[in-house]
This record gives C-alpha cells, sequence and structure tokens, in this order.
C-alpha cells in the first residue's frame, strides 16, 4: 500500500549519524533524525529515531563472518518512504481493526482508512511515520542502550486521548537485545497494541529466501482470518492445520497451502501464546542451518504475528540488494488483531493511569 512523504525535505537536511560507540548519553528533547549504534564486543545494532526504527542487527555466523541479519535502506529517505514498515515501532494499535472503527465506552471512533477499508498499524500516519525523541543514548560499555519517547495526541489518527510512549533497545549479556515498550493513557481509555516489526533473514540481508529456515512457534492455538485479513473472532487448534509450526518445521513445507491475502501464497497470521498471560515465555525459535545463526524470541504479549514477506515488491535495499518476496520473516509479538471488535480476544484498552507494558528479548546464537 503506498504510504505518505511527510518531512523528506527535512530530513535530508538534518540527517545525522551518530554512530560512535560509547558516546555520551543524548540531552533529552533533541527532535534532529539520527542513527544511533549500540556496540558490545561483535555485536551491534543501529536505531533511528524516525519511527523508533530498528536499521541493522550485525552478528556472527559459525564461522565466525559477520552479516547485517535485518532487511533495510541505506539512507534514512528509504524508510521515510517506506511501505513495507521495515525495523519499526508500529501504533498507536498494531494490525488491522476493520472498517476502520471501534466502539469505546459508548462512542464510536472512526479511524484513517489505510489497508482497504481498515486501518492498518495505526492508519497512514502511525508511530512508525513520525520523530520520536532521544531521551537517553549510551552506544558502549556493559549494557548500551538507547531510549526514544514519542507522544501522540488526542484524536491522532482517530485514536483518543493523549498517550506518552516509550521504547528502550538494550545490548545485554552475550548477544541478546531487549526491547521494552511501555505506554500510559493521560486523559481518556484508548486502545494500545504497539508492535516491533524487523523483518529477519539470519543468513544475511539480501541472500535470498528464508524458505529454509526451520521455525518453531510456541503457539498451539491460532485466530484465523477471512479474505482481507481481519479475524474472524474464533480462536482455533493449529494441529492438523498447515499453521501447525509446534515442532521445528521449515518455512517453505507448507507454505502452498495457506493465503496471505488476494492472490498469495504465505503466512500472516496471528498465534495465540501458550503460557502465562502477561508472564515473559517463550514465543518462538528461528534457524538458518546454512549460516549457523538462531535466534530465540520471549515477549510477555498474548499474540505473535508470523509474516513471510509475502508481498515483498522486489525493493531495492541496503547496499544495493533487492528483496524478493519470502526475503525475509516478521515476528511481531503483539494484542490480538481486531481485539477492540472482538470482546472474547484479550483487551487492549488502557485508562487513564494505567500503563501498557510490552517486552519482548532477542537470544542469538551461532
Amino acid at each position: 500500500m503506498a504510504r505518505p512523504r511527510p518531512l523528506l525535505a527535512l530530513l535530508c537536511a538534518c540527517v545525522a549519524a551518530l554512530a560512535s560507540a560509547g558516546a555520551p548519553n543524548v540531552a533529552a528533547g533533541r527532535k534532529m533524525v539520527g542513527v544511533y549504534e549500540l556496540n558490545k564486543g561483535g555485536f551491534s545494532i543501529k536505531v533511528t529515531n524516525w519511527g523508533a526504527t530498528v536499521t541493522s542487527v550485525v552478528l556472527p555466523d559459525s564461522k565466525g563472518n559477520y552479516a547485517d541479519v535485518v532487511l533495510g535502506y541505506d539512507t534514512i529517505a528509504g524508510y521515510v518512504n517506506d511501505s513495507t514498515y521495515f525495523g519499526a515501532l508500529v501504533g498507536r494499535v498494531a494490525n488491522r481493526i476493520a472498517n476502520a472503527r471501534f466502539v469505546l465506552d459508548g462512542k464510536v471512533y472512526h479511524l484513517f482508512k489505510n489497508d482497504g477499508n481498515n486501518t492498518l498499524h495505526g492508519g497512514h500516519r502511525g508511530f512508525s511515520q513520525v520523530i520520536w525523541t532521544v531521551k537517553e543514548f549510551v552506544g558502549g560499555g556493559d549494557s548500551p542502550y538507547i531510549t526514544l519517547y514519542y507522544h501522540s495526541f488526542d484524536g491522532e489518527q482517530g485514536f483518543p486521548g493523549d498517550l506518552d510512549v516509550y521504547v528502550t533497545y538494550e545490548l545485554a549479556s552475550p548477544y541478546v537485545l531487549r526491547v521494552r515498550m511501555n505506554a500510559t493513557a493521560l486523559d481518556k481509555a484508548t486502545p494500545v497494541n504497539l508492535a516491533q516489526h524487523t523483518y529477519w533473514n539470519l543468513g544475511g540481508q539480501g541472500s535470498g529466501d528464508i524458505l529454509h529456515d526451520t521455525v518453531q512457534l510456541f503457539a498451539s492455538r491460532y485466530t484465523p482470518v477471512d479474505s482481507g485479513l481481519i479475524p474472524t473472532g474464533v480462536v482455533a487448534p493449529v494441529a492438523g492445520t498447515p499453521y501447525d509450526f509446534l515442532a521445528p518445521t521449515p518455512v517453505g513445507a507448507r507454505i502452498r497451502q495457506v493465503s496471505g491475502g488476494p492472490g498469495v501464497y504465505g503466512y500472516d497470521m496471528n498465534y495465540a501464546v501458550d503460557g502465562e498471560p502477561e508472564a515473559l515465555r517463550k514465543v518462538a525459535v528461528v534457524r538458518d542451518d546454512a549460516s549457523g545463526r538462531a535466534l530465540e524470541l520471549w515477549a510477555n504479549q498474548p499474540g505473535v504475528q508470523f509474516y513471510t514477506a509475502n508481498l515483498l515488491p522486489n525493493i531495492t535495499g541496503k547496499g544495493g540488494a533487492v528483496y524478493h518476496q519470502y526475503g525475509a520473516l516478521c515476528l511481531e509479538t503483539q494484542g490480538f488483531p481486531d481485539a477492540v471488535n472482538h470482546p472474547n480476544f484479550p483487551s487492549q484498552i488502557v485508562r487513564p493511569g494505567q500503563v501498557y507494558k510490552h517486552d519482548m528479548v532477542f537470544k542469538f546464537s551461532f
């Protein structure tokens, strides 16, 4: 789907590459768009405050060869013009809201339509398409981290109430990336469902498709969707379906049996994660045998969207690499899609003074 191009001239003029490990804390209030590197030994990531976006994750493989394992662009301008949500933090409500409307406390709210008749990832100018404020940045040391802040105003994209949103990306003991998101509703009840939308290719960005990667999802149920990828409201068992990844399974083993939208094969499905609600628990394991790299994901959300880049339209990315269909996979921990219109789904409503908390832990090995 087409995306807007706000602030492009401004960004081209003011982008700053702030990439030195061990740089001092950045003063609160900085609104210039920059790229910030966190570095811990042989492990580094880069983040931009445009959309609180992860632009690179560099790791060794089993032979000691380094590669960037996330898809993206060489310049900030690429992210401004992006329609894929590469690496972005999406919200106020990630995923789809049917008919771009919901009812809360007896009032009907109408949202911006940017996915046919529906709202996707917060609307045409959601959290992935705004400048976040850098509150703290420590590029090196034992626990390099960056904390970003965004104030979402009452009525933004149609959502009610003022909302203060924070995300922290932190490198922890060896090859662990922690992501902590929280949001406080200030004056009105509002739905909140943030998601981190990085596209992973453990063989290295631009290295080919992920169909031979093995995936294990710790989810025995999923939320079936209609032809518009809107949940039907049913929470069904994965057993006996092509959506069953309870045992490690190659991504491509059954991919031709599932629809990723009209005329497209592939996974684009929310899974109900097993385990105690709100507890940090194992969500998924991905392995790339060719490189020896593996990713283990833990999170505290009820769902995870498994997406196999079915709609990746031959985009030119970093270093001139061309990203084709199935060139990466996404694991977006989240609340259930369209929960505002399904009372049987876990609620995403945050009331004034309450704090939404979303924690993710990526553990890499090779």
